[in-house]
């Protein structure tokens, strides 16, 4: 049981230490991206240049991935070990228990890497060749692809569920590192709530802006 234990808190140590790396880069992307908000392409495509040749960039590029398959990876045997451990379900379920957040995490968690996939086939495999496209002019590729209303709605309800999952993820992971006390836990939680709305919020009005602007 000790064994087992050890081994679910270094799984979820590493894990959190995954997620907040991650939650580093998402404000990063953010500011690129909301350079399509010019009417130049200019600027957008150079920035999209300057990430895909920069050696440093193409490095952190490599962690990035590295990072986000740790993730996902831990997160599905942390899951799938609490499905074993707990095999029952009652009938009256303690609310108490866990919040609605953590419950659903590997749902939200799974619509997020469901849109990676997407994203990845849009524009990162389009960089490395794999897929068709001009890697030069992401701007008017991602335009063409927040012209298609179907799309947009898609991006939108990708970036609520992420809302969700980045405002448990944040509150779980510095309570994995020790950080959860009558001081630490207010202060978190508030920071966790400004970050899983603010972040979101700031990916969801750029293709709404060009859908119903542009």
């Amino acid at each position: 049981m000790n064994k087992i234990l050890f081994s679910a808190i270094s799984k979820k140590f590493v894990m959190a230490l995954a997620g907040l790396f991650l939650l580093l880069f998402l404000p990063v992307h953010l500011g690129i991206n909301l350079m399509l908000l010019k009417d130049d392409p200019e600027p957008f495509n150079n920035a999209a240049h300057f990430m895909a040749t920069f050696h440093l960039v193409k490095a952190v590029e490599i962690l990035l991935l590295l990072t986000i398959l740790v993730h996902v990876v831990y997160g599905i045997i942390l899951q799938v070990q609490n499905w074993f451990l707990r095999p029952v379900r009652y009938a009256v379920r303690n609310k108490s228990e866990t919040s609605a957040f953590s419950r659903f995490m590997i749902w939200t968690g799974g619509a997020v890497l469901i849109f990676l996939v997407i994203h990845f086939f849009n524009f990162y495999f389009m960089k490395l060749g794999l897929v068709d496209g001009d890697p030069e002019n992401f701007y008017s590729i991602a335009y063409q692809l927040f012209s298609i209303p179907g799309y947009v709605i898609l991006y939108w309800v990708c970036f609520i569920l992420l809302g969700f999952h980045l405002y448990h993820s944040l509150q779980s992971a510095f309570q994995t590192l020790g950080l959860a006390n009558d001081f630490w836990t207010p202060v978190i939680k508030g920071i966790s709530l400004i970050y899983a709305v603010a972040v979101p919020l700031g990916f969801a009005i750029i293709p709404l802006f060009i859908w119903l602007l542009k």
